[in-house]
Parts: structure tokens; sequence; C-alpha cells
């Protein structure tokens, strides 16, 4: 047994022999160094050299108070001006309602005045005895004048060429007296009221036969 220990290379080590340390662990509770150029790293370069300005906040251009503050109280006296040329344009049209509504109050009060004795002649013409179409006769006719004194004139027809805008016709008669479109008969009289046709004229017009 003494031999074989003499015999024991030297080089190896010995069972006594210490093991490696291992490396230090850090301390619980203490950060471990990053190593410089990681992906963490806020400094990190790309390999352009460029540096990423995506995060970077874009300044937008300011308007200065006082400009900003002129065309406020500019479009401040704009909305003003319309809302008064809207009230005064409402009152406008209010008071030419109301005159409107005056003068054809006042012109109906002016016509019932004007008619009130053609009816009176027309009650005395029922309570007279005997013929009364000579007492009618006259009736109408004030009445007729009456009306024509507010612009009311009758339709020109019988004799006269047919004329569209004032007359309607009823039927055509073969005629060998007269033109054709002559107006030969009125079924109805038609009336102007201040040159316009407030009622046509239903007349008979000649055709060829």
């Amino acid at each position: 047994m003494a031999g074989e220990e003499e015999r024991r290379d030297p080089n190896l080590p010995g069972d006594d022999a210490a093991p490696e340390a291992a490396p230090e662990a850090a301390p619980e509770g203490e950060p471990v160094e990053e190593v410089q150029g990681s992906p963490s790293d806020p400094d990190i370069i790309d390999e352009t050299g460029a540096v990423d300005e995506t995060d970077e906040a874009v300044e937008e251009p300011s308007v200065p108070l006082a400009e900003f503050e002129a065309v406020s109280r500019e479009r401040d006296q704009y909305l003003d001006s319309l809302r008064r040329l809207k009230a005064e344009f409402d009152n406008s049209r209010k008071r030419q309602e109301r005159e409107r509504t005056r003068l054809l109050e006042s012109a109906s009060e002016k016509l019932v005045q004007e008619l009130l004795p053609v009816l009176d002649n027309l009650d005395r013409a029922l309570e007279s005895e005997g013929d009364i179409r000579e007492g009618v006769q006259a009736t109408r006719g004030q009445l007729a004048d009456v009306l024509a004194n507010e612009g009311l004139l009758p339709v020109a027809s019988d004799g006269q060429p047919f004329d569209p805008n004032v007359h309607e016709a009823v039927m055509g008669q073969p005629s060998d007296e007269h033109e054709e479109g002559t107006v030969l008969q009125t079924f109805q009289r038609g009336y102007l009221l201040n040159g316009r046709a407030i009622r046509p004229a239903k007349v008979v017009v000649a055709k060829q036969a």
C-alpha cells in the first residue's frame, strides 16, 4: 500500500483539493447592471446613425392672441348685423301684411257702402206693384256703374274676333256671313278687373261651313 501512494501522479489533484470558487451572486435586492448597448438602452442609435424622431412632438403653428381676438370680434359683428337684418326684414313683412289687410278692409267697406243704394232700389222695385222691369233695369245700370268705378268692365264679345285670353268657346257654328273665328253669340258675359280677365266670356264661334 505504501508503494501505491508513492507512485500517484503529483499533477493530479488530491482528494483534499479545494473546488474552484463559483462566481459571487449579486446581493439580493440590488439591481443587476445591464450591459451597455443592450436593446433596452434608450441611447441606442441604428446602423445608419440616424436618431429615431417618431416620438418627438410636432409643434403646431400658434395664432397670436391679438389676431385671434380681432377675428372673434369681427365674427361677432357679422352675426349681430345678420340678426338685425333678419329682425328688420320680419318687421317689414309684418307691416306690409297689416297694411295689405287694412287696405282690403277699407276697399271692402267702400264697395259695400256704394252698393247699399243699389240694394235699396231693388227693395223698392220688389215692393212696387205692376211691371218692375223698368225699375230692375235702372237698378242694374246703377250696379254696373258702381262696379265700373272699381275697375270692373265687361268683355267685348259679339262680333269680335275670338281671343283665347278673354273668350271661352263652348261650340262652333258654320256661318257664311262671318269670318272664321268670329264670336257669333255670348252665352255668359265675361269681365275684366283693372284690365285682367277674372272670368272669360262663354261664346259661340263661327267656323267654315
